[in-house]
C-alpha cells in the first residue's frame, strides 16, 4: 500500500549533565558511517557517558551488548579533550527531524555548549578519487576551525533533516555548526568512510586517533550494524527521500 506513514507528532528529552562546550554528533544514517565514527572514537579515546536522549512517538529500539542494555542515543564527555560526544543509534525520520533538533539546539543552549559538528556519510555517485571529505560550515565555525585544516568545501547543494536544521540555527545564533560528508556505499558500516571522517576530526580538532584497530572493531559489531543498517533500509522507501546533497 503506497501513501505517507501515519505518525504523531515525535518529543524528545535530553538528559546530560557536564558537558563540554563542543559537540560531536553521529547518527543512524545511510552507511552508517558517521554513527560508527563516534563509537569508536567514544571506545578508543575511552569518553565518560554522561547523559542520553529518549523519544516518543518513534519506533523504538533497546540496543544491547553481553546481556546489557543501553540507551539507544547517549552522550558523553572527555574532560581532557574538551569534546562531547553524541552517538545516536535510533534513526530519525524526515518528519520528526525538526522537533529531534529543536531538543538539541534547547540543550545546546542550556549546556553551554558553543559549537557543534556532525560526522555524516551521504549516499550519491562518485568516482575512486571522490573519496575524500567535504564541510558545509557556517562562516564562524570556519574561521574557528578551518583556517589551517585540508579539508574541501562541499561544492553545491543542500542539506535536509537534522543536518539541516542544526546548520540552519548556526546561521541565525552564536552557536557555531558544522557537517563533515564523504560518499559512502550501501555496506555497513562503511569503514573506510568512517576512517576518512576520524581522520578529518582528528586533524581539526586535533586528537590522537589510531583508525589501525578500526577494521577489528568494525567486524566485530558487523552483525548489529548490519540489523541496524536492514531495519534502515526497510523503510527507507516509505520514509526517506533520496540524498540531496550533492557535490
Amino acid at each position: 500500500m503506497n501513501g505517507e506513514p501515519s505518525h504523531g507528532v515525535a518529543s524528545f528529552e535530553i538528559t546530560a549533565d557536564n558537558v563540554q562546550e563542543t559537540v560531536i554528533a553521529g547518527f543512524s544514517q545511510f552507511g552508517l558511517a558517521g554513527l560508527t565514527a563516534v563509537d569508536y572514537l567514544v571506545d578508543r579515546l575511552e569518553f565518560e557517558q554522561v547523559g542520553h536522549i529518549t523519544a516518543d512517538q518513534l519506533p523504538a529500539i533497546t540496543p544491547f551488548e553481553n546481556g546489557r542494555p543501553r540507551h539507544h542515543t547517549r552522550v558523553f564527555s572527555h574532560e581532557e579533550a574538551g569534546l562531547s560526544v553524541v552517538v545516536g543509534e535510533l534513526f530519525v525520520p524526515p518528519w520528526a527531524a525538526q522537533p529531534f533538533s529543536e531538543a538539541v539546539l534547547e540543550w545546546t543552549e542550556t549546556a553551554g555548549v558553543d559549537e557543534v559538528a556532525i560526522l555524516n556519510g551521504v549516499s550519491i555517485p562518485h568516482a575512486p578519487e571522490e573519496h575524500e571529505v567535504f564541510y558545509v560550515a557556517t562562516d564562524d565555525y570556519r574561521d574557528h576551525r578551518l583556517a589551517d585544516a585540508d579539508v574541501p568545501a562541499m561544492g553545491r547543494g543542500y542539506l535536509d533533516g537534522v543536518n539541516a536544521q542544526l546548520v540552519a540555527r548556526g546561521m541565525e545564533s552564536a552557536l557555531r555548526t558544522a557537517v563533515f560528508v564523504t560518499p559512502v556505499h550501501a555496506q555497513a558500516p562503511d569503514v573506510e568512510a568512517a576512517i576518512r571522517l576520524l581522520d578529518t576530526a582528528s586533524r581539526v580538532y586535533g586528537l590522537d586517533i589510531d583508525t589501525g584497530p578500526l577494521e577489528e572493531f568494525a567486524a566485530e559489531v558487523q552483525s548489529y550494524y548490519e540489523g541496524l543498517a536492514e531495519r534502515l533500509s526497510e523503510r527507507a522507501e516509505s520514509e526517506i527521500a533520496d540524498d540531496r546533497m550533492y557535490m
